[in-house]
């Protein structure tokens, strides 16, 4: 396993950007794929499968789940009251 500098460009963008990556070839990859899922997922880093030197897929740790709900995002918030019940008095602001 090598450590290579990718370009990646996207087709409807007008820049490109690089990301540094392990690379393996496919042989290899196919040989050690479970411990290389394993690595993937402790460390975090994205892992480049090539085919005769050009790569053709990246293996990358899962996305945690996203919370269906802002609430819990700022663990130090402390809510005080009914947000969403009407203010009686105007708003400075509409003034």
């Amino acid at each position: 396993m090598t450590m290579t500098m990718v370009t990646s460009s996207l087709e409807s963008a007008k820049y490109a950007f690089c990301v540094m990556a392990a690379t393996i070839s496919a042989s290899q990859f196919k040989a050690r794929c479970l411990g290389l899922m394993d690595q993937v997922a402790a460390s975090g880093e994205v892992l480049v499968i090539t085919k005769n030197g050009q790569p053709v897929a990246e293996l990358h740790p899962c996305a945690p789940a996203r919370r269906s709900s802002p609430f819990g995002f700022h663990p130090g918030v402390v809510l005080h009251g009914d947000l969403l019940a009407p203010i009686d008095s105007p708003w400075s602001a509409l003034e």
